[in-house]
């Protein structure tokens, strides 16, 4: 097996040389667009927003900033995707009709958001985790550690038929177009991952959990903290390592890892290599391909193309919207490091100037390397503090690390009081010696150590900060209760409005007031 592992692992490595561009980011990501343009200008949007004018000009990205609007995912579903999603006409944003769409969370307007993937699209997801895959190479991996089995969590959930398509999340879309060599080394199986249930799956998954030999895991790190927890406990383990001695490397994405890492750490019997990647329902666009950062690559020639908007009060109001649909864009070339920008992608599956949700600040522009920092919409500015999840994540991280509290989930608001506001918190944690007063004064302090806004108005309009213990079942609940207990479920870590109501109430409902 270790000669197999060795030939593996080569193969890998060569992989990785062979996929080396040869182009700088910046020509990739325009032959991109031209490409996206080329393959739909014949389509409804094509004709519509004149892609063949903007082809034959002599600036087609100008032409084609110009031409199209950006937008976010009801703008373009209301007029553009419902067309091709409620009764399979083709060629309306991408040619054919499209055969997937990926159920993503939904919004205040719809319960689900229905997401196009097309064969292009999962073309393109296929050959960036192929670089994924020849990548880990660089992590200093034995040759053995090639021969080990993959756990991968996420849905189990079966896609279903409506007419000339499926629909479900994107990890049964990706289970259906699987790859044949993979199965052999791919864990739990079908006969695992089709179970309705996810509680079931889980105990199944630990019930033979000692026939396998993972070396690799791919997941939300949420579920596979679950995963590990009930192992540990049905076999009373000291940690993971004593039933998966092999177990190297965790991919993981969807959620910010540090938070979880604390916890992670008690359960293994030695470090693991952590890979960060950033996959959503729109497609794959970028992951952790070194060992030595913390950041990501950018897939430039995957199927997508890239604008970064600067997340100011210029761009975008209180809520996370944009102001304009013809807001200042930049591409690859024109960004720089340290500064934050929410992200416009045009895709393959017929997304044009998409507004991805997510912001990110770019930390190596000469290796295209940026980091996640939050979302559109989950930052929070009641009053001036402007926090970004980026600024919450390391707090919590901080405070964590400081009191040995084991946190496992949060999510904070801001909340009237008065003329005035506070910050409401939730947060589960494992030691049951930290008390709430500890907490909320640690997470008050840090806070105004990292954000000097925070500080300001902590003085003024931020009166009071606020935080509620719950039991880690109770957010579990939560999610099952609105029918998210999937493998791509996440804790948003601010919320507001409809979404912090509900929670709010779940939580009065279970007898627990704040």
């Amino acid at each position: 097996m270790s000669l197999l592992g060795a030939l593996i692992r080569k193969g890998a490595q060569l992989g990785s040389l062979a996929e080396q561009p040869r182009l700088s980011p910046s020509d990739l990501q325009l032959r991109q667009l031209l490409v996206l343009l080329q393959k739909a200008k014949h389509t409804a949007f094509g004709r519509y927003h004149d892609f063949s004018g903007a082809l034959l000009s002599g600036d087609p990205l100008r032409t084609y900033r110009q031409q199209v609007p950006a937008t976010d995912y009801h703008g373009i579903y209301d007029r553009w995707w419902s067309r091709a999603h409620l009764s399979d006409e083709p060629d309306v944003c991408w040619p054919g009709v499209i055969p997937y769409y990926a159920l993503s969370s939904g919004t205040s307007q719809a319960a689900s958001k229905y997401i196009p993937v097309t064969e292009d699209m999962l073309r393109g997801m296929k050959r960036g985790s192929r670089r994924l895959f020849f990548d880990i190479t660089k992590f200093g991996l034995a040759a053995r550690q090639f021969t080990t089995q993959m756990l991968m969590v996420g849905s189990c959930t079966l896609p279903k038929r409506e007419g000339l398509h499926w629909y479900g999340d994107l990890s049964g879309i990706i289970g259906l177009n699987r790859p044949l060599w993979i199965e052999r080394y791919y864990r739990p199986g079908r006969h695992i991952t089709d179970l309705p249930e996810w509680s079931e799956r889980i105990e199944r998954i630990a019930e033979e959990a000692p026939t396998w030999d993972i070396g690799f895991a791919v997941s939300n790190p949420m579920w596979m903290q679950m995963i590990m927890e009930r192992i540990i406990e049905k076999y009373r383990l000291r940690h993971i390592h004593e039933l998966w001695p092999n177990f190297e490397v965790f991919v993981h994405g969807g959620v910010f890892f540090e938070p979880y890492r604390p916890v992670f750490e008690q359960m293994l019997g030695r470090p693991v290599q952590y890979v960060d990647s950033y996959m959503a329902s729109e497609g794959f666009f970028s992951y952790q391909n070194r060992p030595e950062t913390r950041s990501m690559r950018l897939l430039t020639d995957c199927g997508v193309y890239f604008e970064y908007v600067p997340f100011t009060d210029r761009n975008f109001d209180e809520n996370g919207d944009l102001r304009t649909p013809y807001p200042e864009s930049l591409s690859l070339d024109e960004v720089v490091e340290g500064v934050p920008y929410a992200t416009l992608i045009s895709t393959n599956a017929g997304a044009w100037r998409y507004l991805l949700g997510d912001t990110v600040q770019f930390t190596d522009l000469e290796r295209c390397e940026f980091k996640l920092t939050g979302r559109t919409k989950q930052f929070l500015s009641v009053c001036g503090e402007h926090l970004s999840v980026d600024n919450l994540n390391a707090a919590v991280q901080q405070v964590d690390r400081a009191l040995n509290a084991g946190v496992r989930e949060f999510t904070v608001s801001g909340v009237r009081e008065g003329s005035f506001w506070a910050h409401q918190w939730y947060v589960s944690l494992e030691n049951p010696e930290v008390t709430a007063e500890a907490f909320t004064k640690a997470i008050d302090r840090e806070l105004c150590r990292l954000n000097d806004d925070y500080a300001v108005e902590r003085i003024y309009a931020l009166r009071d900060v606020r935080v509620q213990l719950l039991p880690n079942e109770t957010f579990m609940g939560w999610l099952e209760s609105r029918g998210k207990m999937n493998g791509q479920a996440k804790i948003p870590r601010v919320m507001k409005g409809a979404q912090w109501d509900d929670f709010s109430a779940f939580v009065a409902q279970a007898g627990i007031v704040s």
